[in-house]
């Protein structure tokens, strides 16, 4: 990204030229829980009420599924939204999914996925892994990787507005804002940054690589 960020208030620019397409571009923080806590709970009724499925299974697999969601959460940042197109309405698509947010990495009402863009997407994840794994496993799988998406999404927000004088959580806030303040192209981890390290995007990566040189 050429710009590493335009404002650091509460504030954004308008994205769209219609009023409407402009409202359904915001979100307050809360929507994604009465939109997916439901989904949730639905998908583990269902899986602790299925006679094929025992109690450690669904717990295994709803762990699976949120492990999961990091897997997903730190490629789709990394490999969707950076991605920078040429074309000049590829580039209007970027700077709608992402870019904006990076140059008004505050604004509050733009922090956490607006359903626009998360129901199409829970749709896929979830015929998917229906897909690939059947109803019965499925089903404890897609409530862990959902559960796994509501906690990026709510940590996302703290991480820009929030201050919880946690060891974890400072180390989280600073993790995320380094990636924007500093090093866009590092840190695509949200809600860890397990796989920053793993793959090789933390931002010690480069010290680690001087050294071994």
């Amino acid at each position: 990204m050429k710009k590493l960020f335009v404002s650091n208030k509460d504030e954004s620019a308008r994205m769209f030229k219609y009023d409407w397409m402009e409202l359904f571009s915001k979100v307050h923080f809360s929507v994604p829980l009465f939109l997916y806590v439901p989904v949730v709970g639905i998908f583990l009724y269902l899986a602790f009420t299925n006679p094929e499925m025992g109690v450690l299974a669904v717990v295994g697999l709803f762990a699976a599924g949120a492990f999961s969601w990091t897997v997903a959460e730190y490629f789709l940042h990394r490999f969707v939204f950076h991605y920078e197109p040429t074309t000049d309405w590829g580039q209007r698509v970027h700077f709608l999914v992402h870019g904006v947010h990076h140059d008004y990495p505050n604004d509050s009402k733009r922090l956490v996925m607006p359903p626009p863009i998360s129901v199409p997407l829970a749709f896929l994840f979830y015929f998917l892994f229906k897909y690939l794994m059947g109803p019965s496993l499925m089903e404890p799988f897609y409530a862990g990787f959902v559960a796994g998406y509501l906690c990026y999404d709510m940590l996302h927000y703290a991480v820009h507005h929030a201050n919880w004088d946690i060891k974890w959580f400072m180390q989280l806030k600073a993790h995320h804002l380094k990636h924007h303040f500093k090093e866009p192209e590092k840190g695509f981890g949200v809600s860890t940054p397990l796989w920053d390290l793993i793959i090789g995007t933390d931002y010690k990566s480069d010290e680690k690589k001087s050294v071994a040189s």
